[in-house]
């Protein structure tokens, strides 16, 4: 499948910038089933000051932004070639060991309500892969989705404490059970196309675990199913904080205002 994206994210200040430094994943990666044919990204209001590839193998860019500027503009597009893997990724990249992945974070840190999910999962050592779509299925049945009832600074303890939460918070229910249970596992940020429509409200998030004999399998715990050619995969990390599209500091401005467009659709090849 041929996805055509285009991605603007626009910041507005209330106040002129002193100064500000940030940090965009926002380049998809080539991975198994999965390649760039074209991708440029714009600035307005900032520059390009460094690029590097990081120990998720994310391609990362450093902008910083024009002294005085009341306004920040990102302008991404481009065309990626999917293929179905049925959610395999396959063998490990990165510079991150695989036990780096058991390890919990900040917002993957287990407590009370998550040791009570991961009991409540019916597995078999036998069959990782089943109880991994077991646990999925368990996260969408206790957490709802409901847009506005968390942040990014949402831990998956907190989440499932709410009983409600979005992409973001599934994926870290998953990622920090799925630990538990020593599987290594991951967060992934990406695009999906949706099907009934062209204009996207955000991007996308899900989970993927390593999986001896497959490597690494990917989850869309809000979905539930496993990423197909409309997904397009952008960075990985231990949790969101190493995969966040944006993030960055500024100085000279007390308050700003997002803005996000996104459109997605499927570029039809003539024979």
């Amino acid at each position: 499948m041929r996805l055509t994206i285009h991605h603007t994210t626009r910041y507005l200040f209330d106040e002129p910038i002193a100064h500000g430094v940030q940090r965009l994943r926002l380049t998809p990666k080539e991975t198994q089933g999965q390649k760039i044919l074209d991708w440029t990204m714009d600035y307005q209001g900032a520059r390009e000051e460094l690029a590097y590839d990081d120990q998720n193998f994310n391609h990362v860019i450093l902008i910083s932004v024009e002294e005085g500027a009341h306004e920040v503009v990102i302008a991404c597009r481009g065309t990626v070639q999917t293929e179905d893997h049925a959610g395999v990724i396959g063998h490990h990249a990165g510079h991150m060991p695989l036990w780096a992945f058991l390890g919990h974070t900040r917002l993957t840190r287990p407590g009370p309500r998550l040791r009570q999910l991961v009991a409540s999962v019916d597995r078999k050592a036998d069959d990782v892969l089943g109880a991994l779509h077991l646990l999925s299925a368990t996260v969408r049945d206790t957490v709802d989705y409901a847009s506005g009832t968390t942040d990014v600074q949402t831990t998956a303890e907190e989440a499932l404490g709410h009983g409600l939460g979005v992409c973001q918070d599934h994926a870290h229910v998953f990622i920090a059970a799925a630990r538990m249970l020593d599987v290594p596992a991951r967060y992934v940020s990406g695009y999906l196309m949706m099907d009934d429509r062209v204009d996207q409200s955000a991007t996308h998030a899900w989970a993927e675990a390593y999986v001896q004999g497959l490597g690494w399998v990917g989850f869309d715990v809000s979905n539930q199913i496993s990423p197909d050619p409309r997904y397009v995969r952008v960075a990985t990390g231990r949790d969101y904080r190493d995969a966040a599209p944006v993030t960055g500091i500024s100085f000279g401005s007390l308050r700003h205002d997002l803005h996000v467009e996104l459109a997605i659709e499927q570029q039809v090849v003539e024979q």
